[in-house]
């Protein structure tokens, strides 16, 4: 989201228009400025890796306080693909791509026949489209794509009398009106109108495109703070509202920056992670001390999800696509579907939907390209009512569908044919299931194969190794995420300020924990 933003902000400058500080007038706590808030901290990329690695080696402090002082969980399992804007609005929602319909940070639209692209890289939001990557982001995400049909936590605590707030969330929808506003740098060049109406829950901020604090604080928003999608200024504004006894009763805080250092660094990078410790002291702090913050909040911190190391350039590390499918009428990034386009790419960085648009290639085509590359871990598809997967180092195939004899070990229980190595299941007593190399692997499945309409197959990449289409970013000796696999899967969880123990490590089930904190 940042690259695209920044790909169409040039030498945007000049004072900025946005919400009023009253905004966070009506954010305060209904239940007074004495009862015990939520703050709900998403570090995206937060790996259990660098937390460990960082303990041991005395170089945080904070993440100390906290684990020492609360609880601490090292196998929570993401969403599924793991990626930000799906895994989001699973958070949100407490529910998978097959409710929340998010299937990705790029997917294929049957109704619009276009491939729909949040913002993957500034080279595919150029192809896409500026207008249409930043409408898809602004609008259609939250107005439209999100499913209407499910609750978010803002809607649902305000129809408990509760107060919420969003700090540079990418899922937001509530229901208070706000304003986003565009710099003019953006809406002329790229006709985009430059106000959106948008619903949130009662503070909502979104970089520089609604800042209740603009008039108040000089907060680090601007071009070189990447207009306001940074750590810094998240953190600002909770200690703000901290400092001025304003914060709602629950309040959701999104810190992106060691996202883009470990897309570079890859995942054993600590830098990321040391800066993150003494962001959150400063923020916990401004309770007047650590000890202070325990007492007056509920601080939980998640990582969204892992990264796997992708290999250096001179180990082929990028699964190139279209040359995997040369021969087909494959779509490229911002060219229209015609009558002769035969498949369409939506890469999500190590996972990828690859679509059917036609009766011609069948599936059962695809299959056949695509089991034929090595680096191609996984391949999944619908048939007969049945999702079925292959593994490129496993003989057979497996197959399975919902309600039956298994039970798994979030209560779900299965039906299955085939071999169940293909996706590292062991069977113990009483028809009990262990998942191996792939964390709650039929529901993530299940979820992202019934999560959007249309004809396609499901592939993840092995560890090491990216999918990429066009102009998709690379990552070559840093790290990747997108796949199934347990190391891009399990995040870290951090609980402090309470005794109460969430009943599963998803992070599908922590809206419902946290509704049951307030």
């Amino acid at each position: 989201m940042i690259l695209v933003i920044l790909a169409f902000t040039g030498g945007c400058t000049g004072k900025k228009n946005g919400p009023d500080e009253n905004d966070l007038l009506h954010a305060k706590s209904e239940r007074g400025i004495n009862s015990k808030k939520v703050i709900f901290i998403v570090a995206d990329s937060l790996m259990v890796q660098a937390i460990d690695e960082g303990i041991k080696l005395n170089l945080l402090p904070s993440f100390r306080y906290l684990i020492e002082n609360g609880q601490y969980y090292t196998d929570v399992v993401s969403s599924f693909p793991t990626m930000s804007v799906t895994i989001d609005s699973t958070v949100v929602t407490g529910t998978y791509p097959d409710e929340h319909r998010v299937p990705g940070l790029a997917w294929y639209s049957t109704d619009e026949r276009r491939v729909v692209n949040y913002g993957t890289g500034p080279m595919e939001a150029l192809r896409t489209g500026g207008d249409q990557v930043l409408t898809d982001l602004f609008v259609n995400l939250n107005g439209r794509h999100l499913n209407s049909r499910v609750s978010t936590i803002y809607e649902d605590l305000a129809g408990r009398g509760l107060t919420s707030g969003s700090v540079n969330g990418l899922i937001y929808r509530g229901t208070t009106e706000h304003t986003l506003r565009l710099p003019t740098a953006i809406h002329l060049p790229l006709k985009l109108q430059k106000e959106f109406k948008v619903k949130g829950p009662e503070l909502l901020t979104f970089g520089s495109f609604a800042n209740p604090l603009e008039e108040t604080k000089n907060m680090p928003d601007g071009i070189t703070n990447k207009l306001g999608f940074n750590n810094d200024y998240a953190v600002e504004t909770v200690k703000h509202l901290i400092a001025n006894r304003r914060l709602p009763d629950f309040l959701y805080v999104y810190l992106p920056d060691m996202d883009q250092r470990l897309h570079k660094k890859g995942p054993s990078d600590l830098d990321g992670v040391r800066k993150l410790d003494g962001q959150l002291q400063s923020m916990l702090q401004s309770f007047g001390s650590m000890d202070e913050a325990m007492k007056k909040a509920m601080i939980i911190i998640v990582g969204d999800s892992g990264m796997s190391q992708i290999h250096p350039a001179n180990h082929q590390p990028i699964i190139d696509l279209p040359e995997l499918l040369k021969g087909y009428d494959v779509l490229q990034a911002g060219m229209p579907v015609t009558d002769q386009t035969e498949i369409a790419l939506a890469v999500n960085e190590t996972s990828a939907y690859v679509y059917a648009l036609k009766a011609k290639p069948s599936l059962k085509e695809l299959n056949d390209r695509l089991r034929a590359e090595s680096r191609i871990s996984l391949i999944a598809w619908k048939e007969n009512g049945w999702i079925c997967v292959a593994h490129s180092g496993t003989s057979g195939e497996f197959r399975f569908r919902k309600k039956g004899v298994r039970v798994d070990p979030y209560g779900q229980t299965w039906s299955w044919q085939g071999n169940p190595d293909v996706l590292d299941i062991k069977t113990a007593g009483n028809n009990r299931l262990e998942f191996g190399r792939y964390p709650d692997a039929l529901q993530r499945l299940f979820s992202a194969m019934n999560s959007h309409p249309g004809s396609y197959v499901l592939i993840t990449a092995e560890p090491g190794y990216e999918l990429v289409a066009h102009s998709s970013p690379t990552h070559k000796g840093g790290g990747g995420h997108g796949s199934l696999h347990r190391t891009e899967s399990l995040v870290p969880l951090i609980i402090s300020g309470t005794d109460a123990k969430p009943k599963l490590h998803r992070l599908v089930d922590l809206k419902k924990y946290v509704l049951g904190l307030l």
